[in-house]
């Protein structure tokens, strides 16, 4: 480390008070609550749209089931708000965990705690999972309620054409949450990342945007299809396999795994960066 910070042993708890504190700032900031207000209102919005129109999509099955059981409108929520919202929300809570600080002036002072630098790093990663996804949760949360509330439950249609129990439709949108958590978790890994390579929270969060945009666009040019399995948001909508009966693990696999290649990549990097880094702010 080139800064020669004395190695200090952490007392019992710290990692705990931090990782406190790191959530205490991030659920009590007025843009994170508006976010969460942007994140809720979708749901809600779709909802109504359908319930006053009362059409059904029959050229996508997600928003064509939704007067049929309003657990639809979560999944209809969470495919509305993968492609844009969802990244959004992940790329501002990770690109401001390290270079926030540093355009505060408080990273300094963080560093001078017996805290080092892989822990502090860890607690802000903590941060990042925690808060992606409460996102996520809250997404599909709002819509099951609003869902429920206007088109009323029952069996779930999955894409095979069976119908589930109301109580597996809850497992199997839990499910969805978790993959789809496990996928926006390396985004903000890769925000992380950038993040310690500036000091300003809102050119690592528009770092983070352009990769998202960009790994889109190439996601959608049949010219690049050899790279399609690598690109950080191709398989997110492989979620739609958790909608068959039985489940099609076949898609899901790979997602998990390059979620979990892109995590491992980019904490590696945003450590190596962190740890050997001299900060003077």
């Amino acid at each position: 480390m080139s800064t020669g910070e004395p190695r200090v042993a952490a007392p019992r708890g710290t990692l705990a008070r931090l990782v406190r504190s790191e959530l205490w700032l991030i659920y009590r900031r007025r843009r994170n609550l508006v976010g969460a207000v942007v994140l809720s209102s979708v749901p809600v919005i779709i909802a109504v749209a359908v319930r006053a129109s009362g059409s059904r999509d029959a050229q996508a099955f997600v928003f064509d089931q939704i007067t049929d059981n309003g657990l639809f409108v979560a999944l209809a929520a969470l495919t509305v708000e993968l492609p844009f919202f969802l990244p959004i929300a992940v790329a501002m809570i990770s690109g401001d965990a390290i270079a926030g600080e540093a355009n505060l002036g408080t990273l300094r002072y963080l560093l001078v705690t017996p805290v080092d630098r892989t822990r502090l790093l860890a607690v802000k990663m903590i941060g990042v999972v925690v808060f992606t996804a409460s996102a996520v949760l809250l997404v599909a949360g709002v819509g099951a309620l609003a869902g429920l509330a206007l088109f009323g439950g029952g069996p779930l249609v999955t894409l095979s054409g069976s119908e589930l129990s109301f109580g597996a439709g809850l497992g199997r949108l839990a499910m969805v949450c978790g993959y789809l958590t496990v996928c926006l978790v390396a985004l903000g890994a890769i925000g992380l990342l950038a993040s310690t390579l500036t000091e300003q929270p809102i050119g690592a969060t528009v770092a983070v945007l352009a990769i998202t945009l960009t790994s889109q666009i190439l996601d959608a040019l049949p010219q690049v299809s050899a790279i399609h399995p690598y690109l950080p948001t191709h398989h997110w909508l492989a979620f739609g396999d958790l909608l068959r009966d039985p489940v099609a693990l076949g898609g899901l696999w790979p997602g998990l795994a390059s979620a979990a290649a892109w995590t491992a990549v980019a904490t590696s990097l945003a450590w190596a960066r962190f740890t050997s880094a001299d900060v003077s702010s």
